[in-house]
């Protein structure tokens, strides 16, 4: 499937068949499809040795400029993944699962409320498979997959179907190697935004770090190291230079080497998987208990003294040797915020820990390298005093707030029920409330001094946790809290929404039965309710004929919706055009509504099963049967795609797609109305 922001395009299938060789073959192409019919992937394959008798199917993806191709692995609700089944054969056995060989980008979907990954210009997968002997076999499968760009979304299937003759697989010297292959394609696209943003918050971290009661005590004692009466103020200036500069290399060489060692399926891994996960929530807990005073997370004494030692030799060299004896001494108070921006990078792309440890580093090294320049400046500092234990206590505070998120992706990833979002949301309350009462000096850690009065700063900041507390409160009865939605679990994990209540009671839909639908004047219960919905407590059918035979008994007009599970547009225009009171009264009064989701996979019964026109083959599913419908009825394969029907294939309005312009969405329904009761119509269908 294929999406853009507007639309997005239904599965659609293409077959393939070559005689294998060492070359590359291309998949055939499909049957020629009009202009609107979208397919922007083309599929590549080749048969390469993996070792040990173990050979590698890789499939690579050529994707047409503008769209993406979602990864193998997406939470669920999310959109579609690409995925690869094989049918059972006797020349072959399958070594493993699909796997993904091309840095994909990870970003943060607001419609689906998660972090998704995908694709764009190319990808690669790989399946490792096992020949049973040297006779000549028979590879075949399904390739299902979504695409999306700006416009919509559309989900493809293409089958499989790869013959693999007698001796091909005896020359594997002659084959391409599959780490040749593997490599191909490693950049990042695209992401640009989100890692300038990663770095804005590491230099933030940085400067944080500096407010700390390990390291402010120590700028003004740097200082003096490179104003010396020994040394002219020259060399004292180029010493200081090399000395932030070394800090900045210190910590950058600390992320490029979790680069390293972090690779890309490691990323996916940290990621995704539970493990992982609950390891970072328990490190920011430990982080957190240690600003609040509970322990101190110190080097060896050893480790520290050899580098002051080091340092004590003067020069250049001693100046690199000063760097990461600071680094060395901070690590009880920055090693928390450095373990922290570790953690946030590890699951993300290559570049991010380097980009995070340099942006920390900047940050960290820039006072140190300016007073040393212009020393006149440590007159405007404050004195060292109990502010800086309270530094450590507010990042203490952030530290756990923060470290939810961890433990939710785990919860969300696996279903285990434990922290869906009010729960989350309660936890925040609670923890920015306390921050707020430890800023007004009620509540006190092991370290702090008596608040004796209320500083200005201390009552801004306090004013402004608990106007973030009040903020978060209506999250409690389903306010979507959009602000916050990249820290937040999904709105489906929400037990008690006030909004969804209210509306269903508005509508008599209290409770979701077959009164609901008699209460909405439909004419019998819809099929496959159980399992599809439609948005804002509307009531209608997921079934053309259903719809149509409904529509001719009660006089009305069909507001078809061809849609999607995972068209991020269809979920923007429900939200944003479908949610205006004016339009959800004309299509409540005025229409029967069908929804017709084009990749859905429940199985249909045999007496449902269609024979495509378009290509010839059998649509089992609901998805793949109401795809071809769509494609076959008006040449169209992208979602979202709106059609107003009378009952004799007559469409009353040219259909719409993606366009968030609620007041032509009403002219476009009010057409509709008025052409079905006046017998006019744009054009006819087959």
């Amino acid at each position: 499937m294929c999406c853009d922001d507007t639309k997005c395009l239904p599965p659609s299938e293409v077959d393939f068949s070559f005689t294998l060789t060492p070359e590359k073959q291309k998949a055939a192409e499909p049957a020629a499809p009009s202009d609107k019919i979208l397919n922007p992937v083309k599929w590549t394959y080749s048969l390469v040795p993996a070792g040990n008798d173990v050979f590698e199917l890789a499939i690579k993806a050529e994707i047409d400029p503008g769209f993406h191709l979602y990864a193998l692995k997406i939470p669920e609700n999310g959109p579609l993944p690409t995925a690869f089944t094989f049918e059972p054969a006797e020349g072959y056995v399958l070594d493993g699962e699909a796997y993904e060989k091309t840095v994909g980008i990870v970003k943060y979907d607001d419609i689906f409320e998660m972090e998704i990954k995908y694709f764009e210009k190319q990808a690669e997968f790989g399946q490792k498979i096992v020949p049973r002997g040297s006779e000549s076999f028979q590879i075949k499968g399904e390739i299902a997959y979504m695409v999306c760009n700006d416009v919509g979304c559309v989900a493809l299937y293409e089958d499989i179907v790869l013959q693999v003759e007698k001796g091909a697989l005896v020359s594997p010297d002659k084959a391409k190697p599959a780490a040749e292959v593997a490599g191909q394609s490693s950049d990042i696209q695209g992401g640009k935004a989100s890692l300038w943003g990663f770095f804005f918050l590491a230099f933030l971290a940085g400067l944080a770090a500096i407010l700390t009661p390990c390291v402010f005590p120590m700028i003004p004692m740097t200082v003096s190291f490179f104003m010396n009466d020994k040394e002219s103020k020259l060399k004292g200036k180029l010493k200081a230079t090399v000395y932030g500069l070394s800090i900045i290399a210190i910590y950058t060489l600390i992320g490029s080497i979790l680069a390293v060692v972090a690779g890309p399926d490691i990323a996916n891994w940290l990621s995704t998987h539970w493990l992982p996960n609950i390891l970072f929530f328990l490190i920011f807990i430990v982080f957190a208990a240690s600003f609040f005073g509970m322990f101190e997370i110190t080097l060896p004494h050893w480790i520290v003294n050899k580098s002051d030692q080091k340092a004590d030799s003067g020069g250049y060299l001693g100046a690199v040797f000063m760097a990461l004896t600071l680094v060395l001494v901070s690590f009880s108070c920055t090693g928390p915020i450095v373990g922290t921006i570790l953690v946030e990078s590890a699951g993300g792309q290559v570049l991010k820990p380097i980009i995070g440890m340099f942006g920390f580093s900047l940050a960290f090294a820039l006072p140190f390298t300016l007073f040393a320049i212009f020393p006149g400046f440590l007159n405007g500092l404050p004195k060292s005093g109990g502010w800086l234990n309270s530094v450590k206590v507010v990042l203490g505070f952030l530290e756990l707030a923060l470290g939810l998120k961890f433990l939710s992706v785990a919860d969300q990833t696996y279903h285990w029920g434990l922290i869906d979002r009010e729960v989350y949301l309660a936890f925040w309350i609670v923890i920015f409330s306390l921050l707020g009462l430890y800023l007004l000096g009620k509540i006190r850690f092991a370290h702090d001094a008596e608040v004796k009065h209320l500083s200005v700063p201390r009552l801004i900041f306090a004013i402004i946790t608990f106007t973030f507390v009040v903020y978060l409160i209506p999250g409690m009865v389903g306010a979507p809290l959009k602000a916050l939605s990249g820290y937040m679990p999904p709105m489906q994990t929400h037990d008690f929404d006030l909004n969804d209540i209210i509306r269903r009671n508005s509508h008599g839909t209290a409770n979701a039965s077959v009164a609901n639908f008699e209460a909405n004047k439909l004419c019998e219960t819809p099929k496959f309710h159980e399992k599809l919905h439609l948005p804002h407590g509307l009531n209608g059918y997921f079934d053309f004929e259903q719809g149509l035979a409904c529509a001719k008994a009660l006089n009305k007009p069909l507001f078809i919706d061809f849609t999607g599970h995972g068209c991020v547009n269809c979920r923007e225009m429900e939200a944003n055009v479908w949610s205006d009171p004016r339009v959800l009264s004309i299509l409540e009064n005025d229409y029967v509504v069908v929804a017709l989701y084009v990749d859905d996979k429940t199985d249909l019964p045999e007496n449902e099963w269609v024979t495509s026109a378009y290509d010839g083959k059998v649509k089992k599913t609901i998805g793949r049967k109401f795809a071809d419908f769509q494609i076959t009825k008006f040449g169209v394969n992208a979602q979202p795609f709106y059609v107003l029907m009378g009952h004799n294939n007559e469409v009353l309005a040219q259909p719409r797609a993606y366009n968030l312009d609620v007041d032509a969405f009403i002219e476009f329904l009010k057409t509709g109305t008025e052409n079905f009761k006046s017998g006019k119509s744009a054009f006819k269908i087959k």
